[in-house]
């Protein structure tokens, strides 16, 4: 049953072989949390073979390497372990239109689809925190003072680490609209309202 509330949803984050599905990159390890009332509830971690090989920079800069993609199971059958622990939850990622374009382009490969809508903590972090010095994942977590060990860019740890700014946040919303249960539409309305017009939906 899909969840209306901001606050129970799944969290997810890819690592990919590049930046574009359409220029034929693909996943190669998927992270994500599932939240109910904010707490973290079961979590899904995979690295996926993509049937290349990834650079070296993509080696460095994840950490996951090509023999550990050799390792491990195809994407398609990830995406199918996948598709089921989605089941038809809404989804927040942070920069969500890239992870939605790789969630689609594997699933397209699987002839599967979701119902969930999907929410970007990225957009909704540069209207509630303008003043951030920027709204990468990591200098939001130490923007808003949150603890974080272990190392950004593998997929679950940053699925992790976005569901708590996700958290802080539905907080800071629920501060300024006094609102006990912030409904996930609201916050699709806020991430798509422009910057300087973001005090009005407070005053609502």
């Amino acid at each position: 049953m899909m969840q209306n509330s901001a606050d129970s949803l799944i969290v997810l984050d890819f690592e990919t072989t590049g930046l574009s599905p359409d220029m034929g990159d693909r996943a190669i390890e998927i992270g994500a949390v599932r939240l109910e009332k904010g707490e973290v509830v079961d979590r899904f971690q995979a690295l996926m073979n993509p049937g290349k090989r990834v650079s070296g920079f993509i080696e460095n800069y994840t950490g996951i390497t090509n023999q550990m993609l050799s390792k491990a199971a195809p994407c398609d059958e990830v995406m199918e372990e996948f598709a089921n622990f989605m089941g038809d939850s809404n989804l927040v990622a942070h920069n969500a239109s890239f992870d939605k374009r790789f969630l689609d382009a594997e699933l397209r490969r699987i002839a599967k689809t979701y119902d969930g809508s999907f929410a970007c903590s990225l957009l909704v972090a540069r209207r509630l925190y303008q003043r951030a010095p920027n709204h990468k994942l990591g200098s939001l977590i130490s923007y808003k003072n949150i603890p974080s060990l272990g190392g950004f860019h593998r997929a679950l740890f940053d699925s992790e680490m976005t569901a708590k700014l996700w958290m802080a946040m539905l907080e800071d919303i629920a501060q300024q609209t006094a609102q006990v249960d912030v409904p996930f539409a609201f916050i699709q309305k806020l991430s798509k309202t422009p910057k300087k017009a973001v005090s009005r939906l407070w005053s609502r």
